[in-house]
């Protein structure tokens, strides 16, 4: 269930018709070659009506997305559950439109009430595995390549917050900046480097202390985050990220260094995104 409610990387996509008329050719040449469904008795020009399912497939994906745009809008933000939604709707409504073809057009047999209920029994468990898969494939590829679009950050109500990080071999003094500028923290056997913004530009410097201790003095602020055995990065400082469920790699802000997450730390960083 928390998979469901998380932000669903919907972006405005310019291909819309082009993937309308992939859907209208899959149907096309699943029917035209493979004939299933008794498509095979069809005693017609089995071309033409291959591509009358089609256009009907095209229509109503057409219509989906148009109907779709002003809850996009509207609802925000656009989580997994919603897209499933989405989904599942537009292939009943595919089901149904090719339902009324292969009955009035191609077989000329009026649609009894066992018919529509058995069509729409078996298009609702197609539509679930096609959802599954359709939502699942394009969140991933989102995930794998724009998860900082996906972290809610918290960069804004951190503006005036500053932070210490304590150095143990000076009593008393450490390290103090705002937590926005905090890039990423790495181990270095006793010590610990500290990469932040100093003056608009990326700075480092060692501190004698160790990676719990640092986890303890930042543990009031979800954005800091450990996502390696050696490393806890500021999320709100995420400007890319490439990887998969096995790991990430991770840019900060205008740092060179890319900062690993590692496979053991990917499900917690997944609580993270809303």
């Amino acid at each position: 269930m928390s998979f469901l409610t998380r932000k669903y990387p919907f972006s405005k996509n310019s291909h819309w018709l082009r993937d309308c008329a992939m859907y209208c050719a899959i149907v096309f040449l699943i029917l035209y070659l493979l004939q299933p469904f008794g498509f095979s008795m069809y005693r017609g020009n089995k071309f033409l009506m291959s591509l009358l399912f089609g256009l009907v497939s095209f229509a109503c994906c057409f219509v989906s997305e148009l109907a779709v745009r002003p809850l996009r809008k509207s609802i925000a933000p656009w989580r997994i559950w919603h897209e499933v939604l989405f989904v599942l709707a537009m292939v009943l409504l595919i089901g149904i439109g090719n339902l009324f073809v292969f009955s009035f057009v191609m077989f000329h047999y009026p649609i009894t009430p066992r018919l529509f209920f058995a069509s729409l029994y078996w298009t609702l468990i197609i539509s679930v595995i096609i959802a599954t898969f359709s939502v699942g494939i394009n969140y991933h590829r989102h995930l794998r390549n724009q998860l900082e679009s996906l972290i809610d950050k918290t960069t804004e109500e951190q503006t005036d917050i500053i932070v210490t990080i304590h150095d143990a071999s000076v009593r008393g003094n450490g390290l103090q900046l705002p937590i926005n500028n905090l890039l990423y923290i790495e181990a270095q056997k006793n010590n610990v480097s500290v990469c932040y913004i100093k003056e608009g530009k990326t700075s480092t410097i060692e501190l004698h202390t160790t990676l719990t201790a640092v986890l303890d003095d930042l543990k009031e602020y979800d954005n800091i985050f450990q996502c390696h055995r050696s490393f806890v990065v500021n999320l709100n400082n995420i400007t890319s990220a490439q990887g998969n469920s096995n790991g990430y790699l991770l840019k900060l802000g205008t740092c060179p260094t890319t900062v690993p997450v590692s496979r053991t730390y990917v499900p917690k960083l997944r609580s993270f995104i809303s």
